[in-house]
């Protein structure tokens, strides 16, 4: 198996490949749709490209393949539940309205090709559907009753069909009940799979809706991946990955399919620029932060997709990318005192797109580099425009890069690069060496440092934790951090953990974005770094913390957010909060690898 393979076979089946609608079903490789529309006559609306935080649409439980999928939302006062199943590989999907409105809404089907593939739309009579070269047809059937009053501004043959009981929409004849039937006993698979997580299986539930409603096809690669959201992409020109997250959603899809995991974990790697650093994004039209990257995690979470399903192959395909990401890190993020500082190098955009060119070469393009945009803890640095770096020596951006040499060299010996071993071995040294000078004895913990005036910052972050990463912290050290900071409510403490921002900073307060919300992924580096350490305690109260983080909102509305409030654990307080952000399923991830620990 090699990747070109895996992205041929997998572009393939029924799922809800469209990333701009939940409720269109996609059959690859050919392109074929089910555009599920909605009228409600009330307000003589027709509901189309239905997304999370749209007419409350609240997702169910669903599979990672889409072979079960389940979402609710509304019409006016119709509430209307959409299910799907695929068996022997037809589609079946089913309507079903509940309320009491004064005119029945309709249900509109539409036949469509997607993304310029090759085939030829049909309506004949009362039969719909799709021809192929390779002698493939595809019809539409319903069980519906047609709704002679809807005219919907379609862009292929519909049907139109009025929702007052449930209604079937499928690629060979059946009726509601039969369907119900299949749909029972897929959900009753995809429910089985929860409750086998045990205390997780709401956590569970919510990690794998969340991704799976979030992966999609991307036909500028021809290829199936998870961006963050399907809103984001909207903005974005067709898709938009994100370093660190598409990593992280990698790491997140190995509970569903070790192909999903991989698939992500390559989308990302191959956005990789000239230079040979992963950026902090990469979209359509060849559209990329040519200026930095983004935290390197890649080595630590293809690492633990080995260690779940051992696929050498894999590993020694991405190791060389990952190896030239170190060197550029190493080579382009390193301060003269061995330190390490994010940073942004200004560049001739390529396409002249708002995200190409906003913040580049500067302080704000160092910040988005660290991943922590807006944090506080970068307010008073300074930037040197010759080196292109932030002048802070960073203990997160040190931590991390000590476990990514770390990682590597074991990816290394699996690949069969062991002649890098050595050279990462030195590289890793050094980084801890120059971690032991960011340690200041009076506050008992690990903390940025100025590199100009030489004078520690004392703003403490999740980020600090990631000194622990290193194998030189004492036990002393250790108990230091945990007793002063992680364990105090009024440090990064307290009944919702971890916030951006130590709850005393004055930051705190603004609770947006990276000044004092609690971000997913600092609790799941944490957690690693804590594992690291051999901190058993620390690690079950994060894992107990991320779980009920992740509940609350997840039980009250079905969202999971890309962050959450860190002192009432709300996501819906703030617009700027993504309600459907597939990262904000690490929290999740988080609990059930605590309990994978026994």
């Amino acid at each position: 198996m090699n990747y070109e393979e895996l992205r041929k076979k997998t572009n393939s089946g029924w799922n809800t490949w469209y990333s701009m609608s939940m409720t269109t079903h996609v059959l690859l490789p050919y392109g074929f749709g089910i555009r599920l529309m909605f009228k409600d006559f009330a307000e003589a609306e027709v509901i189309r490209d239905l997304k999370v935080g749209n007419h409350a649409l609240r997702p169910g439980s669903r599979s990672w393949d889409g072979r079960y999928t389940s979402l609710t939302f509304e019409a006016g006062k119709t509430k209307i539940t959409v299910e799907s199943t695929v068996k022997d590989g037809e589609q079946y999907i089913l309507v079903t309205p509940a309320g009491d409105p004064i005119r029945s809404a309709a249900l509109i089907a539409e036949a469509s090709l997607l993304w310029g593939k090759e085939g030829t739309l049909f309506r004949k009579g009362e039969k719909l559907g799709a021809s192929f070269e390779d002698g493939k047809d595809i019809f539409l059937y319903s069980s519906g009753k047609k709704d002679r009053y809807v005219f919907p501004d379609a862009h292929g043959p519909y049907m139109a069909l009025t929702l007052d009981e449930p209604v079937a929409v499928s690629t060979i004849p059946a009726g509601a009940d039969e369907v119900r039937k299949l749909l029972d006993e897929a959900k009753a698979a995809v429910v089985a799979e929860e409750a086998s997580y045990g205390e997780n299986a709401g956590a569970y539930r919510a990690m794998r809706s969340c991704l799976a409603w979030d992966t999609i096809y991307e036909p500028e690669h021809d290829r199936v991946c998870s961006p963050v959201s399907r809103s984001w992409n909207e903005t974005w020109g067709g898709y938009v990955l994100f370093d660190w997250d598409t990593y992280f959603a990698s790491l997140m899809s190995q509970f569903g399919s070790a192909e999903l995991a991989y698939l992500n974990a390559f989308a990302i790697t191959n956005e990789v620029t000239e230079e040979g650093f992963i950026p902090n994004f990469g979209s359509s039209d060849d559209n990329k932060s040519r200026d930095r990257s983004q935290p390197p995690v890649g080595s630590l979470v293809v690492l633990r997709l080995w260690e779940r399903f051992r696929d050498d192959w894999v590993v020694k395909e991405l190791f060389p990318a990952f190896f030239r990401w170190n060197t550029w890190f190493y080579e382009n993020r390193t301060l003269p005192d061995g330190t390490m500082a994010w940073g942004s190098k200004a560049y001739k955009p390529h396409t002249g797109r708002y995200y190409e060119m906003m913040d580049i070469g500067n302080l704000q393009g160092a910040r988005f580099e660290s991943g922590l945009d807006n944090s506080p803890m970068y307010d008073d640095a300074s930037y040197d425009e010759a080196s292109g770096l932030m002048l802070l020596s960073d203990v997160g951006l040190l931590g991390l890069f000590i476990e990514d040499c770390r990682c590597l060299k074991k990816l290394a010996a699996i690949a069969g690069e062991e002649n890098q071993i050595p050279v990462l071995e030195a590289r890793m040294k050094k980084a801890e060496a120059a971690m032991e000078t960011l340690w200041n004895p009076e506050t008992g913990i690990f903390e940025n440092r100025d590199f100009v005036t030489g004078k520690f910052s004392h703003r403490i972050s999740p980020t600090n934790f990631y000194a622990l990463f290193s194998e030189k912290v004492t036990e002393e050290q250790k108990a230091s951090m945990s007793e002063k900071y992680l364990l105090v409510p009024e440090e990064l403490g307290g009944e919702f953990m971890l916030p951006a921002i130590a709850r005393r900073d004055p930051a705190f307060g603004d609770q947006d974005y990276w000044r004092g919300r609690i971000w997913a992924p600092l609790n799941y580096l944490v957690y690693e770094a804590l594992t690291e350490a051999g901190m058993e305690k620390e690690m079950a109260l994060l894992a107990d913390s991320s779980r009920r983080l992740l509940l609350k909102e997840w039980e009250a509305e079905g969202h999971v957010h890309e962050n959450y409030n860190g002192a009432t654990g709300w996501g819906c307080d703030k617009p700027n909060s993504n309600n459907f952000y597939h990262w904000g399923g690490l929290l999740g991830y988080v609990a059930i690898k605590q309990s994978e620990r026994g």
